[in-house]
């Protein structure tokens, strides 16, 4: 077993930002559609029926099955009940249908989600769509012959707080079918999230509250409109004649959710955990060529691994037998799916930091290889900057706090690099038919598990060089910056989250009302000490030293920030009146006047639960899709004009009650 390396960052209060590392992440998600029964339709450009999309099924296709049901018919002829609970071995999935629901509710769908998936608008009201996303309709699917496309659900397992948690997988959450929108070429996995009972349920139900459902179904979007990558919600619907017992009894519901991948890194920890090398290799194999779109749009070495801030971003384009560097680090494929993995989880992580996101529950089972947001459990957004805080109030040892998740990110890709330690390791030497029929000889150990740790630290290095290249780019961004300065990181970013957690301040609410100060409301140390106050709670400063103090600190800050903009912005010792507007209209693209908080998700729940109040969901959700917006109420959207409500809207955007700052909630969903 290689020895683990966790990151030993010096990354202050934690960081933000919204551009890639330089390449094209399209080329990345090319339609792959080869598989087992797939068929392609032709749509019109403004979509087609959830029943004519292009639908493929490569992941099954490609990666063996459950022994116990070798077919998809073996899996439909059982009877749904007796599928239960139970240890899947030598498989990455097993074909199992969602349970039947009487009378399903349709809720709400996501208009951006509809539109890149390529389904036409109002396709949500035919019956086909409402039978699909509650599982009672198999797409692709042909019953008289009992062949076709087959719902499944995924085996892997986790480390769970730092400990090995064994076998878990998809124990409630069931894929439907792959479908590649036309339009852009991007192929998608449908699964439905609270559609019964799977073999990887272990001592649960299968079934998900309409609670958590409401949750997931709006945080999914609105990450993905912020620009951090997320997995995505099409839909959400009410099972009214199914009740959950999680500490109360509460409704059931689903969410038909989708995503480039559904793999995690948990998908290779219970291979290395059995010691199942054919089925690793295959998977990171499927990973590369089937998810990634090509070995060959996979990450080259850096010209200098071990100084990557002085490398340029790497190449693409490497033939897959290509092997890299000197024999003691020499690259491999696999190296380069692995760094590939890494840089993806770096930029999203940065993100998160930048927009004070917090997951909540970063086991290695809710970590994507994609690079995306997911599995939303307790998660929250940042109300008064404190980076301590973790949503999750079974975390006691805050393990998952805002502070920990880059480095606790880097230690679950610590984990993968041990679960492709050996093919790392192997260097040059990785097709050779010895290796790859019965692997590391005794003579060779010590060798390979020196080279895989050194390609693992060097990695490393990558990870904290992409993840502080992003921070900084998007916290620029995010301040009116043009241009990062080195000395910004210690004068803005870190003496700014040193005072909003001094004095408690909100940390979303400063970016987006920073954005509306005039450089011309700053022109003296007095002036600027005044305008302090725009970023105060209304019932003051609840932080150390009160108002007074609060005042003189965020002035301080405020001298500091005015002469940056000057820098970037001005002519000579000012800003034109014409300038600020361009650098105020540029930081409200990056600063969001609305995010899904905490008590917001709570009074919608309530509102849903209680009072039978689904118009709210609609309204929510399009403030989450448009979440730069001054206004929504009156505004034209998609072509139609938007009623909304704006008083609503004003609570929802203005300061956070006091009682609703800091939530904290269960894992149980």
């Amino acid at each position: 077993m290689l020895l683990g390396y966790r990151l030993s960052s010096k990354c202050p209060r934690l960081l933000p930002l919204l551009l890639n590392d330089g390449h094209n992440t399209r080329s990345l998600q090319l339609a792959h559609l080869r598989g087992a029964h797939h068929k392609m339709t032709s749509p019109a450009t403004n979509g087609a029926s959830l029943n004519d999309i292009p639908k493929s099924w490569t992941f099954t296709s490609k990666l063996p099955p459950d022994a116990l049901y070798p077919t998809p018919a073996d899996s439909h002829k059982t009877p749904r009940g007796d599928i239960k609970p139970r240890m899947v071995r030598d498989a990455m999935f097993t074909w199992v249908r969602p349970q039947p629901v009487k009378d399903p509710d349709l809720l709400a769908v996501s208009s951006a989600a509809m539109r890149d998936l390529g389904i036409s608008p109002g396709a949500e009201r035919s019956p086909d769509f409402v039978a699909t996303v509650a599982g009672n309709k198999i797409q692709g699917w042909d019953e008289e012959k009992q062949e076709g496309g087959y719902p499944w659900a995924q085996c892997y397992g986790g480390f769970q707080f730092g400990s090995w948690a064994g076998q878990l997988g998809d124990g409630r959450a069931i894929s439907l079918f792959e479908t590649t929108n036309p339009a852009t070429g991007v192929r998608y996995e449908l699964q439905l999230k609270g559609a019964g009972m799977t073999p990887y349920s272990r001592f649960a139900d299968g079934k998900a509250v309409l609670r958590s459902s409401i949750r997931e179904f709006v945080v999914s979007e609105a990450l993905h409109a912020l620009g951090i990558p997320s997995t995505r919600a099409l839909s959400l619907t009410r099972l009214p004649h199914e009740k959950v017992f999680r500490e109360t009894i509460e409704p059931g519901a689903i969410v038909a959710r989708f995503a480039q991948t559904w793999l995690r890194i948990g998908s290779f920890d219970i291979l290395r955990a059995r010691s199942d090398r054919k089925l690793i290799r295959q998977l990171a194999t499927y990973l590369a060529e089937d998810v990634f779109g090509g070995w060959e749009t996979l990450p080259a070495r850096l010209e200098d691994p071990d100084k990557p801030t002085e490398s340029p971003a790497p190449r693409r384009g490497v033939p897959s037998e290509a092997i890299e560097g000197p024999p003691e680090s020499a690259e491999n494929r696999f190296t380069r799916l692995y760094r590939e993995v890494v840089r993806r989880n770096a930029l999203t992580v940065a993100k998160w930091q930048a927009y004070g996101f917090m997951n909540g529950v970063l086991n290695t089972d809710n970590t994507s290889l994609f690079g995306l947001s997911i599995d939303f459990g307790p998660f929250a957004f940042m109300d008064n900057f404190d980076p301590m805080y973790t949503p999750n109030h079974d975390d006691s040892q805050l393990r998952y706090s805002y502070r920990n998740q880059p480095s606790i990110i880097w230690w679950n890709l610590v984990r993968l690099g041990e679960s492709l330690g050996e093919l790392l390791g192997a260097g040059e030497g990785v097709d050779e038919k010895k290796f790859v029929d019965d692997g590391v000889s005794e003579d060779q150990a010590d060798k390979l598990v020196e080279r895989a740790e050194k390609l693992i630290m060097q990695i490393g290095e990558e990870y904290k060089a992409v993840f502080l290249g992003e921070y900084k780019r998007v916290m620029s961004a995010r301040l009116g910056l043009k241009n990062f300065k080195e000395s910004d990181f210690e004068k803005l970013f870190s003496e700014l989250l040193d005072t909003m957690e001094a004095l408690e301040l909100d940390f979303n609410l400063f970016f987006r009302r920073l954005s509306n100060v005039k450089v011309s409301e700053l022109g003296s140390q007095q002036a600027c000490q005044d305008k302090a106050s725009v970023f105060f709670y209304q019932d003051g400063v609840t932080g150390f030293g009160g108002e007074e103090e609060g005042r003189k600190r965020v002035g301080a800050w405020l001298e500091r920030w005015r002469e940056r903009i000057v820098e970037d912005w001005g002519d000579g010792p000012n800003v034109s009146e014409e300038a600020d507007a361009q650098r105020t209209e540029a930081m409200k693209r990056v600063n969001p006047s609305f995010i899904p908080r905490g008590w917001v998700l709570d009074e919608i729940i309530r509102r849903v639960e209680k009072e039978n109040d689904r118009d709210v969901l609609d309204r929510v959700m399009t403030m989450a899709l448009h979440p730069f917006e001054d206004g929504w109420a009156g505004r034209e959207f998609d072509g139609e004009t938007y009623v909304g409500d704006k008083e609503e809207e004003s609570r929802w955007i203005s300061d956070v009650p006091k009682v609703g700052r800091a939530m904290q909630c269960s894992c149980s969903s």
